[in-house]
């Protein structure tokens, strides 16, 4: 079904010599990446980065049409510490960081046929992935004085590394000279989280909004 759809924009594009645009997006999220809490005698902390970016490109079909294709960059990061105790006391903290990549696949419709503004609707799929996730845990021993340290890309509230979700959007491409300038509010419906703590610590937020905007030529 994806070859036959890839095939049919493109046989439309050249039937119609519907242009092609690319450039860069940026913005910045709305939502925390994640939600951080308390987990038994562990605290848990998310720092969100204010800031997206990635490329764009998009295929401008008949009728006010499109189909557009972005690969989005955003930084996950949280740490947590707390306290085990048993038969000798020990403290634990972690520091998690990751590269968290999302690729949405829209369809769009522009309103207006001509002018500088052009107000659009969006709609279709995203999946994200997470790469490069390293978490470093440092546990110490109270009665001993010592600390150990250790590395790990799987931890325990790594839930899913890839999800897919359902995304909506609305703005406005506003064409000025040889540039468009696109403004846009996109809301994201992930079906699944990334990250999850079976104690309800630490969790994926799985409602995304973010304000973005478009630069392409």
């Amino acid at each position: 079904m994806t070859r036959f759809l890839f095939v049919f924009v493109l046989g439309a594009a050249s039937c119609f010599g519907q242009p092609f645009s690319a450039g860069i997006k940026v913005g910045m999220p709305l939502s925390d990446l994640v939600n951080a809490g308390t987990s038994g005698n562990f605290n848990f902390s998310a720092q969100t980065n204010r800031y997206i970016f990635g490329g764009t490109a998009e295929l401008r079909l008949p009728f006010g049409l499109g189909v557009e294709v972005d690969a989005l960059y955003r930084h996950l990061s949280y740490t947590g510490s707390g306290s085990i105790v048993g038969l000798t006391t020990t403290t634990q903290s972690i520091s998690t960081t990751s590269n968290a990549w999302e690729f949405p696949i829209l369809a769009k419709y522009r309103f207006s046929k001509e002018g500088p503004l052009r107000p659009y609707v969006s709609g279709g799929l995203a999946w994200n992935t997470l790469q490069g996730l390293k978490q470093v845990v440092t546990t110490g021993n109270l009665a001993t004085g010592t600390n150990t340290t250790a590395s790990t890309s799987s931890p325990a509230e790594l839930n899913h590394s890839t999800t897919r979700g359902i995304v909506l959007g609305a703005g406005v491409d506003i064409h000025a000279l040889v540039i468009h300038i696109v403004p846009e509010l996109r809301y994201t419906r992930w079906g699944a989280q990334n990250i999850l703590d079976a104690n309800g610590g630490i969790h994926s937020n799985q409602n995304q909004a973010e304000f973005l905007v478009g630069f392409t030529f």
